[in-house]
């Protein structure tokens, strides 16, 4: 579960815990649920930008209103100056729809100054936006920013101009695009017909890995899908905090696959606004690297242990945690007897326990009847660990919508 850049050192920040995302309340004006509508989970070790406009596709999953935008700076080690951010409707590719542009304010000042290891979220927007629909947020920084906070794999394309171009409605100028999210951690709106927000959670397997890029094919895009087609309206928005290379237990050498579950979970999953309900899927990378805590050999008790921690955390907070059964891997680099094991013990805990608010059943459903040791070929991306745009739609079909509280 390979991130896409290389040769970054890790650099520890403290982070900063001013303006964390507040719970789901009734809006002000008492027409809805603020809910989180797209969130990805940040890491260290992006590039640095220099006097340039980056413009990013935000996919909301679900439709609202009153929109507010949060800039994070959580993983740089120096301030990020922030010329300008505008926010509108995508026409198509880097393109706004003409009229749609809006001014994002931070205290009622389109420039702000956002110290390391801090995030803001903004003051409201008056756009909307529908469930399925982009929307895209450019942000102008007037110097040079140093180690940037960033989404590596974002498995959408994000357009690069030089200078401000934050208010073109047009794409002439945006002649670079690259694959990650830079700063941009957030979009909550305040939503008619959702009640909370479900947050998927894990690694690269719900981050999206192979999944096609532009096309909205990871399993949480699929699931939020199925939520807003059921008769009655949708009562739940989707967010994807997966992280490519991301572990339960221990933080990954390489930055931008992120410090461990058990440091970013309050942040990543809990502090989100609205959120109802976690699906946790994560763990194939500590077995996959034999990663148990402070370097020594993985046992389940161990994987276990660390799933409990999260339970509990999420408990406190009042937020039910659904677990998912991980998925097989013969084939794949990572699978041994020892590490099939490990994988088996877990997810017969994962199923049994009760420990959960309730299971899916992922390795069921994904692995090959003759093989269960194995991916089923129609889901496999060819990879032997993740699956395809086929099969990411396989697991969103496998998870039954009662466990998601309303």
């Amino acid at each position: 579960m390979l991130g896409a850049v290389t040769g970054m050192a890790l650099t520890v920040v403290p982070l900063s815990t001013a303006h964390m995302a507040s719970a789901a309340t009734p809006s002000a004006q008492g027409r809805g649920t603020r809910v989180t509508a797209w969130s990805p989970s940040m890491t260290a070790g992006g590039p640095s930008f220099d006097h340039e406009t980056i413009r990013m596709v935000v996919h909301s999953s679900i439709a609202g209103s009153d929109a507010r935008v949060t800039l994070s700076n959580r993983y740089s080690t120096t301030p990020l100056v922030v010329g300008a951010v505008d926010v509108a409707v995508q026409a198509s590719g880097g393109t706004a729809t003409r009229g749609t542009i809006r001014n994002v304010t931070f205290g009622k000042s389109r420039h702000l100054t956002i110290p390391a290891g801090a995030e803001e979220v903004s003051d409201v927007v008056p756009i909307s936006v529908s469930a399925g629909e982009n929307l895209l947020v450019s942000l102008y920084v007037p110097g040079s920013t140093g180690m940037s906070t960033w989404h590596s794999d974002a498995f959408d394309t994000t357009y690069i101009a030089y200078g401000n171009h934050t208010g073109d409605d047009g794409a002439a100028a945006f002649g670079t695009t690259r694959t990650s999210w830079y700063y941009l951690a957030g979009l909550d709106v305040v939503s008619a017909v959702a009640k909370g927000t479900v947050v998927a959670f894990g690694d690269s397997i719900t981050d999206g890995y192979h999944s096609s890029t532009g096309t909205y094919t990871r399993w949480p895009d699929f699931l939020a899908r199925r939520l807003a087609a059921e008769r009655a309206p949708q009562r739940l928005s989707v967010v994807d905090a997966g992280i490519g290379g991301n572990r339960v237990l221990t933080d990954v050498p390489n930055p931008w696959q992120g410090v461990s579950a058990l440091k970013r979970f309050g942040h990543d999953a809990l502090g989100r606004p609205g959120v109802k309900d976690v699906i946790l899927l994560e763990g194939i990378n500590d077995i996959g690297h034999n990663a148990g805590p402070d370097g020594q050999p993985l046992t389940a008790e161990d994987l276990i242990d660390g799933y409990r921690t999260l339970i509990d955390e999420a408990h406190t907070a009042h937020v039910r945690v659904i677990g998912a059964t991980l998925l097989p891997d013969e084939g794949n680099g990572y699978y041994t007897p020892a590490a099939e094991a490990i994988r088996q013990s877990v997810n017969r805990w994962i199923r049994t326990s009760g420990a959960f608010d309730g299971v899916i059943d992922f390795d069921r459903a994904m692995r090959d009847p003759a093989n269960p040791a194995a991916l089923d070929p129609v889901y496999d991306s060819g990879d032997h660990l993740h699956p395809g745009d086929a099969g990411m739609k396989a697991m969103a079909d496998a998870v039954d919508l009662r466990l998601l509280r309303i």
